[in-house]
Order: structure tokens, then C-alpha cells, then sequence
């Protein structure tokens, strides 16, 4: 494969157009994990990421010739995870897409009138019967043509008026509902007039322009790492040696921000409440915990060791905070005693995605940890 075919940010490429599905919260850049992926790995071996977020590492390794295991907690991200590595047959996706809207036309019990008064300053009528129609029928958790349709949902279910269903709205973090039907009325704004089937057609006909990119077996697990990692023998049957030349990951950040509240919206297409809630066990809260932080590190992490090959390298991106630092190395020494520790500075280039948000203070950036043979 040539560097050019396998450019994760150029949309001339199959690679390039789907490698950037699915804005998420404080995600790996693309082209970052391409790069430790080729670095740090040969075709034909297997990495694992305990952390996968919307899954650029195993993505990543994929379409590199490489085989990938990833968990994800968050069904946002994994959504966009099987959208990436099991996309559905294009001709499917846009009939289904369709379907749905027939559906909603015809349903009965969309109970439109049981939501929140955001939801109707935040979607035209037709485009709320379609999300609610949507949401009630596909089988995203099951069906890879239905997964696709849900992930080009939520990429588009909030953002810049002229680029999403949504009224305006950040990409990236749902605001609150308060906030923005304050700020809509505020601002005189109506959720604009969108067909959102000849919206989502067009997109998935862009997306699919330039062909499939071709993929190695590789999956993400949703669920607990903690729990996952434990029975990884049962779920990795996508890598049957069991055994990982690479973990590549990036653990939640210690006290920065919470990953269920901050995608409330297509948590809630997913089925989740209509309202912003945080996240109800520990590790779906923000980690703000410094017994819950550490305790999940050692389990995930010590978990991984076992199933790491002897000359196994571990790359660890995390932030350069004292606390979050120092919890993650003194954990990640502990699984991999035998490791040689190289710490890599990350100072932050450009405004953070926190600032974007009213969070003005000085940030240290990120450092990448990685362990290496000794």
C-alpha cells in the first residue's frame, strides 16, 4: 500500500472518507494514529485498544494490513466504530434510509408531543418524525446496513445549520437543552426546513463515491474494558493468535470532562433519555474519582499484560496534568515491569476542544508514554 493510498485525510481516497466518521469528544487525530500504527507495527500483527473511542486506532490498523481489537464503553463511539469497519451495502443504507422516512409518515405512536420543548426549536417537524421513526426501528446494535445508518445520523443529528438537521448547535458536544432554546429564541432562529432523506442521500453517496476501503478482520467490543478484558479469550475471534504487538490508546482524562453528558443528544437517539444525564456507574461518570481514576487503569491495563507478546509495545497517550500523568505511569510500570519507559511531550499547538466551551485555563498539553523492550 502506498503512503498516498493509505492518507487518512485525503478525501480522494476510500481510506480518507470514512476514516473521519463521527465527530466524538477529545478523539485520536486520524492521521496520528496511521502514523503509530505504521511505526510501531508490521503488517499481519494484531494491536488492541482498551479505550477505542470512536476507533481510529483499530481503524486504522484495519486498513494497514494489521489486525485490531478495541472496547468501547459509549455506544456513540462504537456506532461509529461499526459504520468504519463493517459498513453496509450503500444500495441497502439508502433504502433504508428511505424506509424510514415512510415509516415516520405513517406512524402512529411517535409521541412528538411528550418531548422536551427543545427538540422541536431543534428539528424541523419532518426531520424529528424521521429521527424519532429512526430511532424506534433500526436495529443498529445487530445489523451492519442499520449500524451505517445510524452512524451517518449522528454525525449530522447536530451541527452548523447548513451542514446538519439540527438547528445551530456545536458538532462536536451537545449543549444543554436550556442553553440553546434560550439562545435559539434569543437569536430568532427556527430549526431549518431540511428533507432529511435527500440530506442523508447525498451524504451517503459522497461517502461511498470513492468505493470500500479494503479491512483485515478487526472489531470493537461495547462494553466495560474492565470487564470485557477479562473474558478477552471469548470475544477476540477476530485475532486468533490472542496475542497484541501493540496497545494503542488513550485512557479518559482525570476530571476533564464527561462523555455521556457531553453526547446526550445522540445518546438519546440511541435510545438513551431526553434529557442530559450523567452517566449512572463509575466509569460512565467524569472521572473525577482518584480511587475510581487509578482503580480503573489497573484493571484495564494489568488486564491487557497477559495477552501481550514479549516484545510488545505500549503506547499510552494521556494528559500532561501532575495527577493524570504520574496515575497512568505508575500504572502502566506496574502492569509492564520490564519495560523501558520513553515520555514523549505534546504541547497543545491551538485552542483545546474545552476552550471551545468557556474553559479558558492554561493547559500543560499531552504527553505520550510509551514502553518498549528493554
Amino acid at each position: 500500500m502506498t503512503a498516498s493510498a493509505a492518507d487518512p485525510k485525503s478525501f480522494s481516497t476510500a481510506i480518507g472518507r470514512w476514516a473521519g466518521v463521527g465527530p466524538y469528544y477529545a478523539m485520536f487525530p486520524v492521521d496520528f494514529a496511521f502514523q503509530v500504527i505504521r511505526d510501531y507495527t508490521d503488517e499481519g500483527e494484531s494491536i488492541i485498544d482498551p479505550f477505542a473511542g470512536r476507533a481510529s486506532s483499530v481503524y486504522a490498523a484495519s486498513v494497514q494490513g494489521r489486525r485490531g481489537f478495541g472496547v468501547e464503553i459509549n455506544p456513540v463511539g462504537w456506532v461509529y466504530a461499526q459504520a468504519k469497519l463493517s459498513p453496509g451495502n450503500p444500495e441497502y443504507v439508502i433504502r433504508r434510509i428511505k424506509q424510514i422516512m415512510g415509516y415516520a409518515m405513517d406512524e402512529k405512536n411517535l409521541n412528538m408531543d411528550s418531548l422536551p420543548e427543545f427538540f422541536s426549536w431543534c428539528y424541523a417537524g419532518d426531520v424529528l418524525k424521521f429521527l424519532l421513526s429512526a430511532r424506534q426501528r433500526l436495529n443498529w446494535a445487530t445489523s451492519s446496513t442499520d449500524a451505517t445508518v445510524m452512524a451517518l445520523i449522528l454525525v449530522y443529528l447536530h451541527g452548523k445549520r447548513d451542514q446538519s438537521l439540527s438547528n445551530q448547535m456545536r458538532q462536536g458536544k451537545a449543549m444543554s437543552p436550556e442553553y440553546s432554546v434560550r439562545w435559539w429564541q434569543e437569536n430568532g432562529m427556527l430549526p431549518p426546513a431540511v428533507d432529511p432523506v435527500d440530506f442523508l442521500v447525498k451524504r451517503v453517496e459522497w461517502r461511498y463515491a470513492k468505493g470500500l476501503p479494503s479491512l483485515t478482520a478487526s472489531r470493537v467490543v461495547m462494553g466495560d474494558s474492565t470487564q470485557v478484558i477479562r473474558r478477552l479469550r471469548v470475544h477476540d475471534r477476530s485475532c486468533s493468535t490472542q496475542q497484541y504487538k501493540l496497545l494503542f490508546t488513550s485512557p479518559p482524562y482525570y476530571g476533564v470532562t464527561n462523555y455521556y453528558y457531553d453526547q446526550w443528544l445522540r445518546l438519546w437517539m440511541l435510545g438513551s433519555s431526553s434529557l442530559p444525564v450523567y452517566g449512572e456507574s463509575k466509569w460512565k461518570r467524569r472521572f473525577d474519582n482518584r480511587i475510581f481514576y487509578k482503580e480503573l487503569l489497573s484493571a484495564v491495563f494489568g488486564g491487557c499484560a497477559p495477552h501481550m507478546t514479549p516484545d510488545a509495545i505500549i503506547y499510552v497517550r494521556t494528559d500532561a496534568r501532575e495527577f493524570t500523568l504520574q496515575t497512568t505511569l505508575e500504572v502502566l510500570q506496574e502492569a509492564f515491569p520490564n519495560k523501558k519507559v520513553d515520555i514523549q511531550l505534546r504541547p497543545l499547538a491551538k485552542k483545546t476542544q474545552t476552550a471551545l466551551f468557556g474553559d479558558s485555563s492554561a493547559k500543560p498539553g499531552e504527553v505520550d508514554i510509551i514502553l518498549t523492550p528493554a
